[in-house]
């Protein structure tokens, strides 16, 4: 099987390393618009094959799509940070411009690939590229679920002293300060957190998690980069070996929780098809209200992309 990776940037040269790591695939490459990025990134990755132990091939191009041809899973990672000055509009539109652009390419040589958007601002860019592809959205979704789970296992872990392998957990909503942990799901070897940690330590975390990315911002002066890729590594694996495994992932909504024409953030199944299934948790008056809230913000971002769409018709 072959998967491209679209941004040789920090997230997807991780991705890309990643994945050939798990050496389940033919063929990895990695594309970006920076001369001589994608290959020296590919080419440095590749030649650690005899020392790692595995035999999938890493290539690199710039801005040559037609190497990404016949995909099975295309990544899409490219797209500027927001920096000092920018209002949310001018990163909503300089991003829709190159996650638009980059799909449009995708679609031209890999017609049958599942999408996977990584580029922020997530949830609106998944939602633009979906627009773009015109194709089944169960085939266009976003990793930020899984990234947001993992750093809230992070966190247990290290607070339980005990190892993340062992934690099972779901979030759900929009991926940023809206996003919903959901401790009543969330479980320990089997027993639920609730009953080996105080609530208020517990909710420590919780805000803690939901602030996770800017944390790693101020530490490094710029976003994160190792979970993020290994994030995205996890779903393709998860699609490309038919595992139909559960994970929390950006997906449109047509009815599920009661809402509609909205990318957010929900328990999925992955298989080879892309999204197998939306599953629909039953919650609470409060975890509903918080998902509702967490909506109501997503869709806000939505509209705007909205709106610039339309004036530019």
């Amino acid at each position: 099987m072959k998967v491209t990776v679209i941004g040789a940037g920090n997230v997807g040269a991780t991705c890309a390393n990643v994945l050939v790591h798990k050496d389940f695939l033919e063929e990895v490459v990695l594309l970006d618009i920076k001369e001589g990025t994608a290959e020296g990134k590919s080419l440095d990755i590749w030649q650690s094959a005899a020392i790692e132990n595995y035999s999938t091939m890493s290539r690199g191009v710039t801005n040559d799509y037609a190497a990404s041809a016949n995909s099975d899973v295309v990544v899409i990672t490219s797209g500027l940070p927001r920096k000092p000055g920018m209002s949310r509009d001018d990163l909503i539109s300089t991003n829709a411009g190159i996650v638009g652009s980059v799909t449009e390419n995708v679609i031209k040589y890999s017609p049958n690939a599942i999408i996977i958007v990584v580029s922020n601002p997530l949830d609106v860019m998944t939602y633009c590229s979906y627009l773009t592809a015109g194709i089944d959205s169960k085939r266009v979704f976003g990793m930020a679920g899984i990234l947001d789970t993992a750093r809230y296992k992070a966190f247990l872990a290290t607070e339980l002293k005990t190892s993340p392998k062992d934690i099972q957990a779901i979030l759900m909503g929009g991926h940023g300060d809206t996003m919903v942990p959901l401790p009543r799901y969330t479980t320990v070897g089997g027993i639920p957190v609730t009953e080996l940690i105080a609530k208020d330590k517990l909710d420590a975390i919780i805000q803690r998690t939901k602030v996770g990315g800017g944390e790693i911002v101020n530490l490094l002066g710029t976003s994160a980069w190792y979970a993020p890729g290994a994030a995205a590594a996890q779903m393709v694996e998860a699609i490309c070996k038919n595992e139909n495994r559960i994970f929390p992932c950006c997906a449109l909504l047509n009815g599920e929780y009661g809402m509609k024409d909205i990318y957010l953030g929900v328990p999925v199944k992955l298989g080879r098809n892309g999204i197998e299934e939306i599953i629909e948790l039953k919650l609470n008056s409060d975890e509903q209200a918080l998902l509702a809230e967490s909506a109501k913000a997503v869709k806000e971002v939505m509209s705007v992309l909205d709106n610039m769409r339309m004036a530019a018709n």
